[in-house]
């Protein structure tokens, strides 16, 4: 993706990334996400008025998701050509999984999300979290390998 020059490696990894996030996705919906998590949103809402996180309900949720994953895979062409533009969201894309994956692993290790919102381990989304957080490094290698090149 740099200089407007394809990059199949780079390409691979954004189409890895969005596929582990469906598997991730997935794992969600079928571990009951959004029983911790809208628990977790209320909670820190009482503590900070000011936090921004939406409560949801299923099928908006998955719709919304579902949705983002086709789009993003709809712009792979996009990074298999090597558009520059999709460089910044790249960076983004892939530090937003890392936090999502470690996100699932503290809160797996501490069986809670905040005080007042515990559950049995693992939490919901932790089996797929290892994938996702593998694919967005992976992103992140690649965006970093093809910074430096050069149009000889």
């Amino acid at each position: 993706m740099n200089n407007g020059r394809p990059d199949r490696n780079l390409g691979i990894a954004w189409i890895a990334l969005t596929l582990a996030l469906a598997l991730h996705v997935t794992d969600e919906a079928l571990t009951g996400f959004l029983a911790i998590y809208n628990p977790t949103v209320i909670a820190m809402r009482q503590r900070f008025t000011w936090f921004p996180m939406p409560v949801f309900e299923f099928w908006p949720w998955l719709t919304g998701l579902m949705a983002l994953v086709c789009l993003l895979l709809l712009l792979s062409p996009l990074v298999l050509r090597g558009a520059r533009w999709l460089r910044p969201f790249a960076y983004f894309f892939s530090a937003i999984m890392i936090l999502n994956a470690l996100g699932h692993t503290v809160a797996t290790v501490f069986g809670q999300t905040v005080g007042a919102v515990r559950f049995a381990r693992p939490a919901p989304g932790f089996y797929s979290s290892p994938v996702l957080f593998a694919a967005a490094v992976y992103l992140l290698i690649q965006l970093r390998r093809t910074s430096a090149k050069t149009i000889p």
